[in-house]
């Protein structure tokens, strides 16, 4: 059992934290949602924007390879934020201990393992670039632009893996308007150099790709400094000698950011498998394919600052051994998710062609997007049920039950729907989709069930080993 330690006002007398135990739940997570919500919105506008003026400068050909070189990228990206994430859930549940004094330890072994991995991908991805692409089957006319975006992104990758971290951090310690803060800066650099290095001088798709990284990178370079200055507050020393990992903590991060980061990364594998099937289809389903994901991708990683909001309330509730309140968050995530989802899918299904054309100039790109879209809206209910119970198993630190469940949705019904619908009913383009759009079902159904069932109740609680 838990006994709460430390002065009770610990995380109230700290402006980068919050105490999540008290108060009304609503209120808290609707004004923890926004911020986040925003800050997802700003991240989707990195790829967005890119997309949008690559299509209208240099065609479709160009979309097709940043799209699909984005992929890749963001399988790197996911992989640093499932360690992330295990380490948000750790800070989160010191808080709710009252165990502040341990943060100093936390974040440096945090650090140190978020950008040794970004440094990694960053090798790898230079590395094996072209194997990537033959196995994605990147068709012949973005081949070469697909490269030129890969590297320039792959190098840029400590920036897009320590901004993640950082904002993790902030996250568990329920500070959202931050991490807003500094992807909206890197938002503007990006949206200002896309449109001269793409637009004025000409640069095409890697002028894109240098504006992606330089303004992730201006963006993780001031919060390290915004941070420095308000070291007290946000509980590390940054010292040379803090990056140190401490062993009790890497085991921790680790064990809750393998399952984290296998679940991410078997997601994205799906996605690079049925994206090589749709790219078999040739250009212009690929663009169109690629488009729609970035369509659809505004609408999760938005909904997903629902999740963000409810994960550190859920993770200090629990370590609290406020039980009923971390309950009802699950149940106000639900009631907020659905509202989003019918606000999104009244605007998806009314003005989605319109959306497309927002993206590419290609007719034949508009024609198929009503296809896309007929198939993937089956989706969004499943997407719906996922932010609350999906929020409660990352905040409770059952990360395994989240890696089974990833495998489940990723590799088992992503790619196996897909396989079922678009080549052996020869269903083609639509059953492709169609499968992908189904397969979070496998994710969505079991962790209801989990939560509802109550059993979770006798886990032992990750805060009496920090």
């Amino acid at each position: 059992m838990l006994d709460r330690k430390g002065d009770s006002n610990i995380m109230s007398n700290a402006k980068l934290s919050k105490d999540l135990t008290k108060g009304s739940i609503p209120k808290q997570l609707f004004f923890l949602t926004i911020p986040f919500m925003l800050s997802n919105a700003m991240q989707v506008l990195y790829s967005t924007i890119d997309m949008i003026i690559v299509g209208k400068y240099v065609g479709t050909a160009g979309l097709s390879a940043v799209s699909q070189s984005s992929l890749i990228l963001n399988f790197a990206t996911m992989i640093c934020l499932g360690f992330s994430n295990g380490g948000q859930v750790v800070v989160s549940q010191a808080l709710g201990s009252g165990k502040r004094k341990e943060l100093n330890e936390i974040i440096g072994t945090l650090f140190t393992i978020i950008l040794s991995i970004g440094v990694i991908f960053s090798l790898l991805i230079l590395i094996l670039k072209n194997q990537v692409i033959d196995i994605m089957k990147i068709p012949d006319e973005s081949i070469s632009m697909s490269s030129d975006y890969m590297i320039i992104c792959g190098l840029g990758l400590v920036f897009t893996a320590g901004y993640n971290m950082v904002s993790a951090v902030l996250r568990g310690m329920g500070d959202s308007k931050r991490p807003f803060l500094f992807i909206l800066i890197a938002s503007v650099v990006n949206l200002v150099l896309d449109i001269v290095f793409t637009g004025f001088l000409g640069f095409g798709v890697a002028g894109a790709a240098w504006a992606t990284i330089i303004g992730q990178g201006v963006s993780f370079l001031f919060s390290l400094y915004y941070l420095h200055k308000n070291k007290e507050d946000f509980g590390f020393d940054f010292k040379l000698a803090s990056l140190k990992p401490v062993k009790k903590y890497v085991k921790m991060i680790v064990d809750l950011g393998t399952p984290m980061a296998i679940q991410s990364g078997f997601i994205n594998i799906s996605m690079l498998y049925v994206n090589s099937m749709v790219n078999s289809l040739g250009v212009v389903q690929s663009a169109t394919f690629g488009v729609g994901m970035r369509i659809d991708d505004i609408s999760n990683k938005v909904s997903q600052g629902m999740q963000y909001a409810a994960i550190p309330m859920i993770a200090q509730n629990i370590s609290a051994k406020e039980i009923k309140r971390a309950k009802s968050v699950v149940w106000y995530t639900w009631l907020f998710s659905v509202i989003f989802t019918v606000i999104f899918l009244t605007i998806y299904i009314c003005f989605g062609k319109e959306l497309f054309m927002m993206f590419s100039e290609d007719v034949a790109v508009h024609e198929l997007s009503s296809t896309f879209i007929s198939a993937i809206v089956w989706m969004f209910p499943a997407f719906t049920i996922m932010r609350g119970s999906g929020a409660f198993i990352q905040g409770i630190g059952n990360a395994k039950l989240g890696m089974v469940l990833a495998i489940l949705d990723g590799v088992v019904l992503r790619i196996g729907f897909s396989w079922l619908f678009g080549i052996y009913f020869n269903m083609g383009f639509y059953g492709f989709v169609l499968g992908y759009g189904l397969a979070p079902y496998g994710f969505a159904i079991p962790s209801m069930i989990y939560f509802l069932m109550g059993r979770w109740k006798k886990r032992r609680i990750l805060a009496d080993d920090i």
